[in-house]
C-alpha cells in the first residue's frame, strides 16, 4: 500500500539509535471535522507539532522539512457504516493511527476514533452489524503494545483495549471472533524474543480482556478461523491523483465511495 508514498519519495527506514518514546495523548481534536466528498480526493487535516517531531525522532528543518503522508491499509462495512483505517507517517516514522468512517455511503467522512501516537491499524473484522474489531499497535522502534479498537454499537462509538497487562514487544499477527464475545488472537514477539516467540490469547468478553492459552517457538494457526470471504471492500492506491480510493465491489466492477490524498503537508520546526 506504500506505492504512492514511494512515488512521493516516502520510503520507510526505521532508526534504531533513538530511545523508545512512551505514547502520548491522541492528537486528533475532540470534535473531528467532517470531510465532504465532492468527487475529488479529500485531505485529512494534520498540523505537525514540536512534540510530533521530538517523539518520532525526526530531523526536520525549515530548509529541509519532513513530508507527511496518509496510508490507508483496510476498508470494511457493517452494512450501515463504512470504515477505512491506516496511519499517518513520514519517510522514517509512523506518527499516528487513523480510523475513518461514514454513515451516508461516502458523502461525508470523519475520524471516528482519536489518533494514537506512534501506532498503525492493519486489520478489521465485523460480527453482524454491531460488533467490530480493528487491530493495531505501536511500531517505534519495534512493534510493541498491541491493541484492539472495539465497537459494540455498529461503529457509533469505539474503545481501545490492550492485549498485554503491561508494556511489551509484540504485534497481533492474526485475530478472529466467532461471535460478539468469543475471540482468539496470535501475538508475534519477534525474532529477538528471549522466550517463546508466539502466544495464543483468548477473550470471552468481546475483546475487553485477554488470557494466554498457549505459547510456542513455532507459529500458530487459529483453529477456528473461518476462511477469508471474497473481498467486498478494498483500498486502492491511485497514482494519477496521488490518493487512496475506498471502493465497493458490485458484480465485476469496483465503485468508489471516497478518495483521500496521500500528502498531508510537512513537519518542520515551529516558528
Amino acid at each position: 500500500m506504500r506505492c504512492l508514498a514511494i512515488l512521493l519519495l516516502a520510503g520507510v527506514s526505521w532508526s534504531q539509535d533513538q530511545p523508545p518514546v512512551p505514547p502520548a495523548p491522541p492528537q486528533a481534536p475532540a470534535t473531528p471535522p467532517v470531510l465532504t466528498n465532492t468527487g475529488k480526493p479529500m485531505t485529512l487535516p494534520f498540523q505537525c507539532t514540536a512534540e510530533d517531531i521530538r517523539s518520532a525522532g525526526l530531523d526536520c528543518t525549515e530548509d529541509d522539512p519532513c513530508p507527511v503522508y496518509l496510508e490507508l491499509s483496510l476498508a470494511e462495512s457493517s452494512g450501515i457504516r463504512i470504515f477505512a483505517a491506516g496511519n499517518i507517517h513520514t519517510a522514517s516514522a509512523t506518527l499516528y493511527s487513523v480510523l475513518l468512517g461514514t454513515d451516508d455511503n461516502g458523502q461525508s467522512w470523519r475520524e471516528v476514533f482519536d489518533r494514537v501516537r506512534g501506532a498503525s491499524l492493519d486489520r478489521i473484522q465485523f460480527s453482524g452489524t454491531d460488533s467490530a474489531w480493528v487491530s493495531g499497535g505501536l511500531v517505534y522502534p519495534l512493534p510493541h503494545d498491541p491493541f484492539l479498537i472495539v465497537t459494540s454499537d455498529g461503529g457509533k462509538s469505539w474503545r481501545q483495549t490492550s492485549i498485554f497487562s503491561e508494556p511489551g514487544l509484540g504485534a497481533i499477527q492474526q485475530f478472529s471472533f466467532d461471535d460478539s464475545k468469543t475471540g482468539a488472537l496470535i501475538v508475534d514477539h519477534g525474532a529477538a524474543s528471549d522466550d517463546d516467540r508466539y502466544e495464543l490469547y483468548e477473550s470471552l468478553d468481546g475483546g475487553d480482556s485477554w488470557t494466554i492459552k498457549e505459547t510456542s517457538v513455532k507459529p500458530f494457526k487459529l483453529k477456528r478461523a473461518p476462511p477469508a470471504p471474497a473481498a467486498e471492500w478494498r483500498v486502492r492506491a491511485d497514482a494519477p491523483t496521488k490518493s487512496y480510493h475506498v471502493e465497493h465491489r458490485q458484480g465485476t466492477r469496483w465503485l468508489g465511495v471516497g478518495a483521500f490524498s496521500v500528502s498531508l503537508g510537512v513537519c518542520k520546526p515551529p516558528e
